[in-house]
């Protein structure tokens, strides 16, 4: 099952084949995706999946074993993370990496003074007072990083991925953490960043249920493999996808997408 949304659109990173592998285990195991300018796409699957490994393996944290990375027509197979950047590529992680001594207006001011001095950045993310409002921080600016909650901390993360003015953005279990109101007020502004400053999202998250909420299209990955690539109401009536969840949590989101 495959997805025709915007499959007009410039492709901005394709993943062929993709297989990381560590000793004797495979964690990815032959994944291709194919992401548009314009998408906002949610990876999902269960504990142990690969989705983050996928995640490391496309934004350059670890080369992959086998397979292409292709961005803009550029091949960045086994690549640092910084050509992967260069390419308007930007990410965050699980565990929220900020500079926890530096202010949280510095922490933005660091990748635009660095990853994203060559690029053009959308009205409204050009500056760090628009990152920061943008994300309710402003009131935080002069504070320093390790002063700020948890949650506040995985905003400041994405300010700092966003301050690289990328093209497409990764978040990884940016509600990891979060209260169920939280969790809808990241979700809201995910999709903003979408729709209004036109970034490319794909966003992993095991908070199933607000994701298909959001994302236009999903792609499922259990023990390694792409199981499914489509619309949320395809995904969760998919047989391979209900069997891998056990059947409860995709049950939830299906009324959900109906």
């Amino acid at each position: 099952m495959t997805s025709a949304i915007h499959d007009t659109a410039p492709l901005l990173l394709e993943a062929r084949e993709v297989t990381v592998r560590f000793g004797g285990l495979t964690a990815v195991d032959a994944v291709s995706a194919r992401l548009h300018a314009g998408e906002l796409v949610g990876i999902i699957g269960p504990n142990g999946a690969g989705k983050t490994t996928f995640f490391n393996a496309i934004s350059g944290v670890i080369p992959p074993t086998s397979g292409q990375l292709i961005a803009q027509g550029h091949d960045l197979t086994g690549r640092g993370p910084h050509h992967y950047a260069a390419h308007g590529i930007a990410r965050t992680f699980q565990t929220p990496r900020v500079f926890a001594h530096m202010t949280v207006a510095d922490n933005v001011r660091f990748g635009m003074q660095f990853a994203g001095r060559h690029r053009s950045a959308p009205a409204g993310l050009a500056s760090v007072d628009d990152i920061l409002g943008m994300l309710g921080l402003a009131h935080l600016a002069a504070l320093p990083a390790a002063d700020v909650t948890p949650s506040q901390q995985r905003l400041l993360e994405i300010g700092m991925a966003l301050s690289t003015r990328p093209q497409l953005l990764l978040l990884d279990e940016v509600a990891a953490g979060l209260t169920e109101a939280e969790v809808d007020a990241m979700a809201q502004r995910i999709r903003r960043l979408r729709d209004e400053f036109r970034l490319t999202v794909v966003w992993i998250e095991h908070a199933v249920t607000t994701l298909l909420r959001y994302v236009e299209r999903v792609i499922v990955l259990h023990q390694g493999r792409k199981i499914a690539d489509g619309t949320p109401a395809e995904v969760v009536r998919d047989a391979q996808v209900i069997e891998a969840y056990l059947g409860d949590e995709m049950a939830d989101s299906a009324e959900v997408s109906a």
